[in-house]
């Protein structure tokens, strides 16, 4: 079991302790169970994965006596080492195989008073959500997201600059791109080297790489295949992935390869590329996920294409690539400076072609600022 741990500021750490305590007690929650993954990493710099030996961080809310506790199995005890557990004031507790340690996480639940609601982590597996709320009947259990997510989502300094690397980083993998994309090579060949350059140009892995060439560029969440790109095709690439610190890059950009086999595709194109410059410059302070979605849509609905672009604006990205907030029609969250998400409207016209433009903005003070800064223009490379 890896935890993906790095050092962080402990006093950050600790101010995000706090501030989801405190939330908690606003929420009319006792206790936050938060399982291995991105919120336990936001909250004591250690993530990994659930399996089934139960690892959870058990946080009080404000006002409750007990101080938060790790409780994690002996034998990845030193997975968590990098975890300033003295200067946070988290007791760590350990237990072996044949102990039961969704009755530890109750115990210390009810150390300083039996709970009248827990929020369990929302990734926490049913193996470990169902043993226990057995083990705390009468005891309503909630999810944790609501809490975390008005935390998360809003971003310091350090994690804006982390996704400031994570943009640069796979900007520089876009830009490599007539290396990969070429007439008479597979989806899966590019795919296999974009990973590799993904990972050269300073990312921990490729989490995810979309090349989706002619007709398989109209499916939004297409992956590879063993369809070999031809001359004049226009092909998109969707990619990104974490750095080592966890933050994550996500960049779409569509390319040609010579000029586009389909007479539509300049004219459809330049549409969706005025609708993803109306969108980025929607983004400011105050103004709401839904304005933003409905800058990006107006453009491409006036000409006709509103029925093609078949999904959200944009989602927010950090510890996960896709996080709160998501930019969609009804989302009428206010806008905070150090919020950041995608902009990535597309057309997509099945069997024939499609077309995504993706850049992951930032709410600043007074505006916006772009993460990614590749062309937004059709690239057309060597056919």
């Amino acid at each position: 079991m890896s935890t993906h741990a790095t050092k962080q500021d402990p006093d950050v750490l600790s101010a995000r302790l706090e501030r989801a305590s405190e939330a908690a007690a606003r929420a009319g929650i006792d206790a936050l169970l938060i399982s291995p993954g991105s919120d336990l990493r936001y909250l004591v710099g250690a993530g990994g994965e659930s399996f089934e030996r139960l690892s959870c961080l058990v946080l009080p809310a404000a006002g409750r006596d007990a101080a938060p506790a790790l409780v994690v199995p002996k034998l990845e005890e030193l997975g968590y080492a990098d975890v300033p557990a003295d200067r946070l004031g988290i007791d760590m507790v350990t237990w072996v195989d044949g102990e039961n340690p969704h009755g530890i996480v109750t115990d210390l639940v009810h150390r300083d008073g039996a709970p009248g609601r827990v929020a369990v982590a929302d990734v926490m597996p049913a193996l470990h959500t169902i043993p226990l709320r057995d083990a705390m009947p009468g005891v309503e259990q909630v999810l944790a997201g609501p809490v975390l997510r008005e935390l998360r989502m809003r971003k310091d300094s350090a994690e804006i600059e982390a996704l400031r690397r994570a943009g640069a980083a796979i900007d520089r993998v876009h830009a490599r791109m007539g290396e990969f994309l070429k007439v008479g090579r597979t989806e899966a060949e590019v795919g296999a080297d974009i990973g590799e350059a993904i990972v050269a140009e300073g990312h921990l892995e490729a989490e995810f790489i979309i090349v989706g060439s002619g007709p398989n560029g109209a499916s939004p969440h297409h992956a590879l295949s063993d369809r070999v790109i031809q001359a004049g095709d226009v092909v998109v690439v969707d990619i990104g992935g974490p750095l080592p610190n966890g933050y994550n890059s996500d960049c779409t950009r569509t390319y040609s390869l010579g000029e586009p086999a389909r007479p539509d595709v300049r004219e459809t194109y330049a549409i969706l590329q005025s609708a993803q410059r109306a969108a980025v410059d929607a983004v400011r302070p105050g103004a709401t996920p839904a304005t933003i979605d409905a800058a990006a849509r107006e453009p491409i609905a006036a000409a006709g294409f509103g029925e093609y672009f078949v999904h959200r604006t944009g989602h927010g990205i950090g510890l996960d690539v896709h996080e709160e907030p998501y930019v969609m029609g009804g989302n009428e969250l206010t806008l905070e400076p150090g919020v950041a998400f995608s902009i990535e409207p597309g057309i997509y016209q099945q069997g024939h072609w499609g077309a995504r433009i993706e850049d992951i903005v930032v709410v600043t003070d007074d505006g916006v600022e772009s993460l990614n800064n590749q062309p937004h223009e059709l690239v057309v490379l060597p056919a």
